[in-house]
C-alpha cells in the first residue's frame, strides 16, 4: 500500500452527492452565493481589521502597512481563484484536504488536513480571547476572567466557544443567518470607520510612507527573525520593504478563513456557480476594506504612537472623537463572534472529511437525521477550541495560523495543474487563467510569504506536522477506506508449497 495512492473523483463526486439522509455520507444543501459571501466575510474580516493593523504598523511596516495588506490580498486572490476551479469542480467538504487526496496523494491530504485543523483551531480559540478582551473593555468586566493576559481561566472565552459551537451544530441555516446578521453589522461600521476617519487624516503621518529600515529589538532576533533574513546571513532588522513583507506575511491571518467557502460545498444549493462567487467576491470585498481601514489608522495617528491593544478606537479617541470608539467596539465584537463561529463550522467539516474516509475514527463522522450537521465531530472540535481559549494566552500561536494556511494555498495551487493533467476530461465551471503559469506564481507567491514568517513559527509547525505523522502512520494509514478497499481487492497468497 502506498502513502501515495489517491481518491479517486468518482468516490468524492458520490459523496458529495449524497443528502444525509442515511446520517452517514452527505450533508444537505441549504447555502446560497449571498450565504457563502456572509461566511467568508464574516470571518475574513475580524482580528486582521480590528488588531493586526496596529500591531503590524508600529513593530514592522509603518504607514506600509497599507501596501502590506494589498500584497497579502493580491496573493490570497490568486490562491482563490485555484480554490474556485477546484471547489466548482469538486464541490466537497474538506477543501484543501480533498483536492490533495484527489491528486497528490494519501500522505499529502492527511498532511493539509492536519494542517487545517492546527489553522482554524488556533484561529478560533485566538480569536475568542480578543473578543473576550474587548467585551471587557465595552461593559467594564473584572478582567480576572475576561482579559488576555493575566487570566486563569477566560471565561468570556469559553462561553463564546461553547455558544456559538451550539449554534453550528444545530444547523448550517442557523448558523448562516447569525452570520449574515454579524457581516452587515461590522461592514457598515468599517464603511464608517473609513469616511469618518478621512476627515482626521493627516499628511504628516503618511510620510515617510515606508519608514528606513532599523535594527531589531532584542526581540525580533535569533529564531524570532524571519526565515528569510536567517537563511541569507542578513542583520535582524525591521521597517523598510523587508518589514513591510513581513507585516504581509503576518496579516495574511486576516485573509486565511476565505477558504472556509471552499468547505461548504457540500452544503451549497448550486456549487458550481455560487462558490466561486462566494469564493472571490469575499476577497475583492474584505481586500477594499483592509486597505482603507489600514489607511485611516495610519493617517490618523503617527504609527509609532498607534495602541496596539485597542489601535482604531484608541485612535478615533486620540483626535477628540471618542464617541466612535464606542461604535469600534461593537462593530469588533460583532466581526470576532462571526469568525469564531465560521471558524467552528470549517473545522467539523474539515474533520468529517477525514473521518469520512477513515484516516480518524469513521464513527465521528455521523450526521445529525434532524439538523443535518455533523454533530459529532463539530462537537468535539467546539470542546477542544473552548480548552484552548480558556487556559492558554495563545497571542504567541497566532503566527501558526499564517503558516498553516499558507502551507494549504501552495498546496491547492499546485493541485490545479495536476488535477488538468490527470482528468482533462473534468467539467470545470470555472476555470484559474494562464494555467499553469498563474497557479505556479500563487504557489511560489505563498512559499515566499511563509519564508517571511519567523524562525520560532517554523519549528513550532514542523512539531505540529510531526504529530500528525505519528497519528497517521500508527492509525489511518492502514484503517482508512482506501487501505480496506486494497486489503479486500488483494489475492490471498498462495499455501506454502509441501514436501
Amino acid at each position: 500500500m502506498s502513502v501515495l495512492r489517491t481518491k479517486p473523483i468518482k468516490d468524492v463526486m458520490a459523496q458529495a452527492d449524497a443528502d444525509g439522509s442515511d446520517g452517514k455520507l452527505g450533508l444537505r444543501r441549504r447555502l446560497g452565493a449571498v450565504d457563502l459571501m456572509g461566511f467568508g466575510i464574516g470571518i475574513v474580516i475580524g482580528t486582521g481589521i480590528f488588531t493586526l493593523t496596529g500591531i503590524e504598523a508600529k513593530n514592522h511596516a509603518g504607514p506600509g502597512v497599507v501596501v502590506s495588506f494589498a500584497v497579502a490580498g493580491v496573493v490570497a486572490l490568486l490562491a482563490a481563484l485555484c480554490y474556485a476551479e477546484l471547489a466548482s469542480s469538486v464541490p466537497t467538504a474538506g477543501s484543501a484536504y480533498t483536492y490533495a487526496y484527489a491528486t497528490m496523494g494519501e500522505i499529502v491530504a492527511w498532511i493539509i488536513g492536519w494542517d487545517l485543523l492546527l489553522e482554524f483551531a488556533l484561529g478560533s480559540a485566538v480569536v475568542a480571547r480578543g473578543w473576550s478582551g474587548y467585551l471587557a473593555e465595552l461593559f467594564d468586566l473584572p478582567s480576572a476572567w475576561f482579559a488576555e493576559e493575566g487570566s486563569v481561566v477566560n471565561l468570556g472565552a469559553i462561553a463564546i466557544v461553547l455558544i456559538l459551537g451550539v449554534v453550528g451544530i444545530v444547523g448550517i441555516r442557523e448558523s448562516a443567518r447569525v452570520t449574515n446578521l454579524l457581516v452587515l453589522v461590522k461592514v457598515a461600521i468599517c464603511v464608517f470607520i473609513v469616511v469618518a476617519g478621512l476627515f482626521f487624516v493627516k499628511a504628516a503621518n503618511l510620510s515617510p510612507f515606508i519608514p528606513a529600515t532599523e535594527p531589531a529589538g532584542s526581540g525580533e532576533d535569533g529564531i524570532r527573525q524571519p526565515v528569510t533574513q536567517a537563511l541569507f546571513g542578513l542583520e535582524p532588522s525591521v521597517f523598510g520593504f523587508a518589514g513591510v513583507l513581513t507585516a504581509a506575511a503576518v496579516v495574511f491571518f486576516a485573509y486565511t478563513g476565505f477558504e472556509a467557502v471552499a468547505n461548504l460545498g457540500e452544503e451549497t444549493k448550486k456549487p458550481r456557480r455560487d462558490l466561486p462567487l462566494g469564493l472571490l467576491g469575499t476577497l475583492l470585498i474584505s481586500t477594499v476594506l483592509y486597505i482603507g481601514v489600514s489607511l485611516v489608522l495610519v493617517g490618523m495617528v503617527r504609527y509609532t504612537e498607534i495602541d496596539e491593544g485597542a489601535p482604531i478606537a484608541s485612535a478615533f479617541e486620540a483626535v477628540g472623537a471618542g464617541w466612535a470608539a464606542i461604535l469600534v467596539s461593537i462593530a469588533a465584537i460583532a466581526g470576532l463572534t462571526s469568525v469564531i463561529l465560521v471558524d467552528l463550522v470549517a473545522m467539523g467539516r474539515i474533520g468529517f472529511a477525514i473521518a469520512r474516509d477513515g484516516l480518524i475514527p469513521p464513527s465521528i463522522a455521523k450526521v445529525h437525521p434532524r439538523w443535518g450537521t455533523p454533530y459529532r465531530i463539530s462537537a468535539i472540535m467546539t470542546l477542544g477550541v473552548a480548552l484552548l481559549a480558556g487556559f492558554l494566552p495563545l497571542s504567541a500561536l497566532a503566527d501558526l495560523v499564517s503558516i498553516g494556511a499558507l502551507c494549504a494555498f501552495v498546496l491547492v495551487s499546485v493541485a490545479v495543474p495536476i488535477l488538468r493533467r490527470r482528468r482533462p476530461d473534468l467539467d470545470r465551471p470555472f476555470k484559474v487563467p494562464f494555467s499553469p503559469v498563474l497557479p505556479i506564481v500563487s504557489a511560489l507567491a505563498c512559499l515566499y510569504l511563509m519564508l517571511n514568517l519567523s524562525v520560532e513559527t517554523w519549528i513550532r509547525f514542523l512539531a505540529w506536522m510531526l504529530l500528525g505523522g505519528l497519528i497517521y502512520f500508527g492509525y489511518g494509514y492502514r484503517r482508512n477506506r482506501l487501505a480496506r478497499r486494497e486489503t479486500a481487492q488483494s489475492p490471498p497468497e498462495p499455501a506454502p508449497a509441501g514436501r
